[in-house]
Order: C-alpha cells, then sequence, then structure tokens
C-alpha cells in the first residue's frame, strides 16, 4: 500500500490542495501533534465520509504549551506515525517546520471569549486556548479544507474551535469525532503511557464516575450535588480533581437547574500521579 506524501511547507500544502480540488475532490483536514493512537486514526476514518481525501497535519505546537509542560519531551514518533495513516488511508500528511509556522517577528494570536473562558480547562491551562486557536486558524487558512475533525474527547477545544470558525467566517465545516475507548473504558489519550500499571487499573474509574452521574442527571438529581459526589468519589480512587462539571453542550455555561439533560455535557478533568486525564460524556 502505497504510503500518503509528505508535505513540508505551506506552499506545497497549497499546491497539493489546488491540484485535488481541480479534479474535483472534497478535502478533509485532521489537525494532530502526533504521536497518533486509534483515537487519531478513528478522526481519518471519520473525516473521508465527508470528504474525498484527508490530509493529516502532524505538528507539535509550541504556542498550546504552558511554561510548566515541556515542550521538547512531547512524543514525536513521525515514521511510525506514518505507516499507520497508510493503513487508514490518508493521501497526505502535512509536517511543516515551526520556523515557517511562527517564522521571525510572528506578532498574532486570536482573541477568545465565549466557550474558552468558562472555568473548565481555561481555568488551569489559561493560555492554551490562545495557542490552540492561532494555529488552528492557520492550518484552516493554509489549507481551506472542505471539512476539518476534532476529537471529541476535548470537548471544549471543539466547542472553542466551532465558535471561532463561526465567529471568523472561515469556510469549513467542523466535525466531532467520537471519544475512542479501550475496553474498560478509558478515553484513549497519548497521555496514558505515563501511567504506572497500578494507576493505568484505577484510570477508568473516570468513565465510570462519568456514567454514573448522568444516569443521576437524567433522574433529574439537583446538578450542583451530582458535581459534588462525583468529584467526591473520584478523591476516593485517588484522583487529584481539577473540576467535574455539568454544563450547556452548545455555550458550555452553567446550566439551569431544570435544563433539558439533552442538552447537557459532563465534563472531568483530574490528575491521577503525575498524569492529568481528561473526559466527558453527555448526559443523554
Amino acid at each position: 500500500m502505497a504510503g500518503p506524501i509528505i508535505l513540508e511547507t505551506i506552499a506545497a500544502l497549497r499546491a497539493w490542495r489546488s491540484e485535488r480540488r481541480a479534479a474535483g475532490k472534497r478535502i478533509g483536514l485532521v489537525p494532530t501533534m502526533g504521536a497518533l493512537h486509534a483515537g487519531h486514526l478513528s478522526l481519518v476514518t471519520g473525516v473521508k465520509q465527508a470528504a474525498d481525501e484527508a490530509v493529516v497535519s502532524i505538528f507539535v505546537n509550541p504556542t498550546q504549551f504552558a511554561p510548566t509542560e515541556d515542550f521538547s519531551k512531547y512524543p514525536r514518533t513521525f515514521d511510525r506515525d506514518v505507516k499507520l495513516l497508510a493503513e487508514v488511508g490518508a493521501e497526505a500528511v502535512f509536517a511543516p517546520h515551526v520556523q515557517d509556522m511562527y517564522p521571525s517577528g510572528f506578532a498574532t494570536t486570536v482573541s477568545l471569549d465565549g466557550p474558552a473562558k468558562v472555568g473548565l480547562e481555561d481555568a488551569f491551562r489559561p493560555t492554551h486556548f490562545a495557542g490552540v486557536a492561532t494555529v488552528v486558524t492557520k492550518l484552516l487558512l493554509q489549507a481551506l479544507p472542505d471539512v476539518a475533525i476534532f476529537g471529541e474527547k476535548d470537548f471544549q477545544q471543539l466547542a472553542v474551535i466551532r465558535r471561532f470558525v463561526r465567529d471568523l467566517d472561515i469556510p469549513s465545516e467542523i466535525l466531532g469525532g467520537t471519544t475512542i475507548r479501550e475496553t474498560d473504558g478509558l478515553a484513549l489519550s497519548s497521555r496514558n503511557v505515563y501511567l504506572s500499571p497500578e494507576e493505568r487499573a484505577v484510570a477508568p474509574t473516570i468513565y465510570r464516575v462519568l456514567q454514573e452521574a448522568a444516569e443521576l442527571v437524567r433522574k433529574r438529581q439537583p446538578l450542583d450535588r451530582i458535581e459534588i459526589e462525583a468529584a467526591q468519589a473520584l478523591a476516593a480512587a485517588g484522583f487529584a480533581v481539577d473540576y467535574v462539571a455539568i454544563r450547556d453542550a452548545l455555550s458550555l455555561a452553567p446550566p439551569y437547574a431544570a435544563a433539558d439533560p439533552k442538552r447537557l455535557r459532563l465534563l472531568v478533568a483530574a490528575k491521577l500521579g503525575k498524569t492529568r486525564l481528561i473526559d466527558n460524556i453527555a448526559a443523554v
């Protein structure tokens, strides 16, 4: 099986996209930072249900790392990633260099409000979404895909991207990819490799607690009490909880007490040892 074409410059990406468009093809973009797993590969499969050809960006974006996060230690497995992408039929890989994405004198970022400032990930990683929004805006304008897809596991990120794409009139449809899980319910993440065997055995508690909380939401139990009890259950299992939150699925704002469960999303972030895990599910 032939592997995907490797595009290392913005000019090469645009030339490839123009050629494929001229051939009548719809283009789908899958932005990633590499270190691919089955969750990423499912996004390639998902975007190809809405597009004829997929280009996957592999770029470890320095602007979304906080000073306390080690950009240099983020796993980089490019050759392996390309082989995996060949297996799921990706047509192209866009692998730009940092100096091309952020040349000398680069001075522009995307300013955010709305779902980017609701006291979830933004409360713990205050610079993160500005970095995400800036690089995603660049990727969308560089590739000008018909559709782009982002995983629902990073649900606040997906909401932020959908908001600024609408606000900035970027002509790409944004799709959400279903969270892929291990058989015990743990959401796939590149960070899971940092869990010790003992921690890995405890980690699926997050998904179980989310499911139990969703059942209580459907039974119309008080939302604040559900959040408190879910956080207590995670703490009892050994997690250091950043948040357990029940939010409006579109705006991510706190809902009214009598909100329709069909409109609600349950979100969790918690540390297990040194590994920070996030997850979320719909209430219904």
